[in-house]
């Protein structure tokens, strides 16, 4: 961050802060894209199982999952064209060995960064946009003059689509029959033309998922990973952040630094005034 920023971050810690989650917990049976395996979570060991000698007991647990499911981010090695990552890396000689070499999502920065809420559901006065709606330029500009603030560099950009709504009904959320809404190539082009770093929405695939089961490309992943390295986060939920009236705040999100790695789970955090 500019100094101007560090020292704006530090006033607001200084009048005390709360926070605000803006991911979605971890749990089984909850929506996963077919393409990933899902999250699971056991336990291993109960209270109980062994039990220590002055009484003490222990429970853990084990945790099965993908690295690009409930809220997470996409590493630079997630996507690749033409046999290209970002950077031209050559996506398969990076991927030997069963983890790249190069991209991974180790490398994915913690962000402590100014985000800005683009509200496209709220601009066009709908709870939630329609099933396969694509996210406009124009929509982007009118939500970042309703939000009275456009996303700068080093930014984070966060689309509202109100789809979190839907989480809780894994085959609607989904979207597979109907489309889910989403960022569409020219709206990802103006992300990328302010210089962002990263950039979230409440759905899925981030991107407009249109009807059908047929083949799905993804062109605003190619775009904003490949063409700009631009994250890309998953599985927001905004919704309490739109309520609460916040358009920009500062946003803290820390990946896992797992070597090698295509995504990570995130737990994205405003933080907001007490």
């Amino acid at each position: 961050m500019t100094d101007a920023r560090t020292s704006a971050l530090l006033a607001v810690l200084a009048k005390g802060v709360r926070t605000i989650e803006l991911g979605q917990p971890l749990f089984t049976g909850m929506p996963c894209s077919p393409n990933h395996p899902g999250f699971r979570m056991a336990l291993a060991r109960r209270h109980g199982d062994l039990r220590r000698p002055d009484g003490g007991s222990a429970s853990s647990e084990v945790i099965v999952t993908g690295g690009h499911v409930g809220t997470h981010i996409d590493a630079l090695s997630h996507v690749s064209q033409d046999g290209r990552l970002h950077g031209g890396v050559d996506a398969e000689k990076a991927q030997r060995g069963g983890a790249f070499t190069e991209l991974g999502a180790e490398q994915i920065p913690p962000l402590v960064t100014r985000a800005v809420l683009l509200d496209v559901a709220a601009v066009l006065g709908v709870d939630v946009l329609e099933p396969g709606y694509g996210v406009t330029r124009e929509d982007l500009l009118e939500a970042a003059e309703h939000a009275g603030a456009l996303p700068r560099p080093g930014d984070v950009a966060l689309v509202r689509t109100g789809w979190a709504a839907h989480f809780a009904s894994p085959q609607t959320y989904l979207g597979h029959a109907t489309g889910v809404p989403g960022v569409t190539e020219d709206a990802a082009e103006w992300l990328a033309a302010q210089g962002i770093v990263a950039t979230g929405a409440d759905t899925t695939a981030y991107e407009r998922i249109p009807p059908g089961e047929g083949h799905r490309t993804l062109p605003v992943h190619r775009l904003l990973l490949v063409e700009h390295g631009i994250y890309l986060m998953e599985h927001l939920n905004l919704e309490e952040i739109a309520a609460s009236g916040l358009t920009e705040f500062p946003l803290v999100v820390s990946p896992l630094r797992i070597v090698g790695g295509t995504g990570s789970p995130i737990r994205p955090i405003a933080v907001v005034g007490a």
